[in-house]
């Protein structure tokens, strides 16, 4: 099995991304929580670090007008720029998709240097009726360049729109995606897939297993937990993290194919 890309989410300072550096993480991802207040030295600071390491940055601004985007992107000039909306809860889903397309596209242009990751979301098991995710991936392919299949709550958008953690976008639920629709893009794409939602180190090994991806990424069960075991955001467990990339590196030394 080939090398595996190990994305971690959400660094948001330098003492957590050197750490990450140091125990072997690929792509470590931070986030801009808001358009308003979107210009934070010490994210880009945390940025800066990642870039001139073997690492790459990722970076997820929530929101999606251009110049915010473009604003963005100029000033924390990250290596991947990642995409997360929840796409399937608009009255109008394909034009609202199309719409973001174009923004990709428009990025791409300005940022020629700068990759494109776009989250797919994968709704549960037994409603991916619901969530036509082969289809949404074909029509950003053109404008992406990796896939990340994440957990969608409930994946029905006339009733539950704000279901997710962040409203409006996919993420941060904890809980696994349905790892045989995940599989399926994996098999239909001609990009990269990045295996996300619930992973953790004690399920990384099935995971990969299963769907086969070109990476997994971890967020919320990679946190600290707090008195009553819930995550923290922002605040990770390396212990956990360490954890993981040692079972990553495991399952592709002993995997064939």
């Amino acid at each position: 099995m080939k090398k595996i890309i190990i994305q971690i989410y959400e660094v948001q300072n330098l003492d957590e991304a050197q750490a990450l550096i140091e125990i072997g993480v690929d792509h470590i991802g931070s986030v801009v929580l808001s358009e308003a207040d979107w210009k934070i030295p010490s994210l880009r600071a945390t940025i800066d670090l990642v870039r001139v390491s073997r690492a790459k940055s990722s970076l997820i601004p929530l929101y999606n007008s251009l110049d915010s985007v473009q604003r963005t992107l100029d000033y924390y000039q990250p290596d991947i720029v990642h995409f997360c909306e929840a796409l399937t809860d608009q009255t109008d889903v394909w034009n609202y998709c199309e719409n973001l397309c174009r923004l990709q596209e428009d990025v791409k242009k300005r940022f020629p240097q700068i990759l494109i990751m776009r989250s797919i979301p994968i709704a549960p098991p037994g409603r991916s009726h619901l969530v036509p995710t082969l289809e949404l991936a074909k029509l950003f392919e053109p404008a992406s360049d990796y896939f990340l299949t994440d957990t969608l709550l409930a994946g029905n958008p006339d009733t539950d729109a704000d279901a997710q953690p962040v409203s409006g976008f996919v993420g941060i639920t904890g809980q696994t995606c349905c790892w045989n629709t995940a599989a399926e893009l994996v098999d239909a794409s001609s990009l990269p897939v990045i295996l996300a939602g619930g992973i953790s180190p004690d399920n990384v090994t099935a995971g990969i297993l299963k769907t086969r991806p070109a990476g997994i990424d971890s967020c919320t069960q990679t946190n600290v937990l707090d008195e009553k075991g819930a995550p923290i955001r922002f605040k990770k467990d390396i212990q956990k993290v360490k954890q993981l990339v040692e079972a990553v590196r495991e399952v592709e030394k002993t995997s064939g194919g």
